[in-house]
């Protein structure tokens, strides 16, 4: 991935760099042996975001079930992730869920929510994480998490520019977190994505759905690189 990649640039999913071609996603996942792949959080596990011309329409996760479905049909897939969750609701509502379905592979979401508004909770969001990935790696299930994106730098962002502490703060407990329990992590906090002028929604919040192109795209090579494909 290259920062020189030009910002202002319009692109398609058919041609944008960040994005990989089915093919080649389908290519890197071949043989995957994940059958259960299942997503648990907040709007962002949702795929919640603002739609993009010459972009389908489609959220980060399901585009990797896709992905996953185009090598493996019998692939079951569920996405419990709802808008405004936080890490308790997430451990409250969607983990007992989660663990019935019985992921072998599951992408876990939250914090942002916890800490968006001043005074939030950063132990309590470590402990609903470390509980919720005790519990899923405990059922056997290969752990996935990803960073968010530096986008507070662009000057559309300025009204959202407080939040840039603590969602490096969130980052770093994500990083410990995957690093702990092995989980297979994606990195956004750097990417070049994250200067795009078009990449924010109009919430200031979440990405476009040219943005979860990309996201899904980095999701791909990260479990790629876990089965040592890339």
């Amino acid at each position: 991935m290259s920062s020189s990649t030009p910002l202002s640039a319009h692109y398609t999913e058919a041609d944008d760099p960040l994005v990989l071609a089915p093919e080649r996603a389908v290519e890197l996942l071949r043989g995957a042996p994940w059958r259960r792949f299942a997503v648990l959080g907040d709007s962002i596990a949702a795929g919640t975001g603002d739609p993009s011309p010459g972009y389908a329409t489609t959220g980060w996760a399901d585009r990797v079930a896709a992905t996953l479905r185009a090598v493996n049909p019998e692939l079951a897939y569920r996405n419990t992730g709802r808008v405004g969750a936080t890490s308790t609701q997430v451990r409250q509502h969607q983990l007992p869920e989660i663990l019935e379905f019985g992921p072998d592979l599951v992408h876990v979401n939250c914090g942002g929510n916890d800490l968006f508004e001043a005074g939030g909770d950063p132990n309590r969001l470590r402990d609903n994480l470390s509980a919720m990935l005790t519990a899923l790696a405990e059922a056997g299930a290969q752990l996935s998490m990803f960073t968010v994106a530096d986008v507070w730098a662009v000057e559309r962002m300025e009204p959202m520019r407080a939040m840039r502490a603590r969602m490096a703060q969130m980052n770093e407990l994500i990083r410990a977190l995957a690093t702990e329990y092995d989980a297979v992590l994606t990195e956004f906090w750097e990417h070049p994505v994250r200067l795009r002028p078009s990449v924010m929604s109009a919430d200031l919040i979440h990405f476009t759905t040219s943005g979860h192109a990309v996201v899904a795209t980095e999701v791909t090579r990260a479990l790629a690189e876990r089965l040592g494909r890339v």
